[in-house]
């Protein structure tokens, strides 16, 4: 059961979440408390489990890794052997950035980060589509981000 976090607690998530760069004397100064209860308290946030980890947002683009696709994959079947190989092995594709086991038609949602379509191309026939229990792929292709925000409602 999570522990219930007071008002300060939720400024300095919020506050981490726009800037996780900032120093504790900063952090301390946006919520209005002096560095040592504050690093105190971002340090029992990151043993409690709220705050994973710290990590630098990178731009796609510049790093020619334009082309977004989000990838609905069914598998041919599926019990807990087989669920358990197919993320096992999705782990250690690099171009997977994210994936999902979801409800409905398909199983997982998987997204992608490739530098065009002939790597996505590539992705498909020699990564995911040699994985044994991949039955169906249907892939979504993203024309443009609408809004891409990393920080959770507080």
């Amino acid at each position: 059961m999570a522990q219930t976090l007071d008002e300060t607690d939720i400024k300095i998530l919020k506050t981490l979440q726009k800037n996780a760069k900032l120093t504790t004397k900063e952090l301390a100064d946006a919520v209005h408390l002096t560095p040592t209860p504050v690093f105190e308290r971002q340090k029992r946030l990151e043993r409690m489990g709220y705050i994973r980890k710290y990590v630098a947002v990178l731009d796609p683009e510049k790093l020619d890794l334009g082309l977004l696709v989000f990838c609905k994959v069914k598998l041919k079947e599926i019990n807990r052997e087989i669920a358990d190989e197919f993320t096992r092995r999705i782990q250690f594709i690099p171009e997977v950035t994210e994936c999902y086991n979801i409800s409905g038609a398909y199983d997982y949602l998987v997204k992608v980060r490739a530098k065009d379509m002939r790597q996505y191309q590539e992705f498909v026939l020699n990564k995911l589509g040699v994985i044994e229990s991949v039955g169906a792929i249907e892939s979504t292709f993203v024309m443009s981000e609408v809004k891409n925000t990393f920080g959770l409602s507080l």
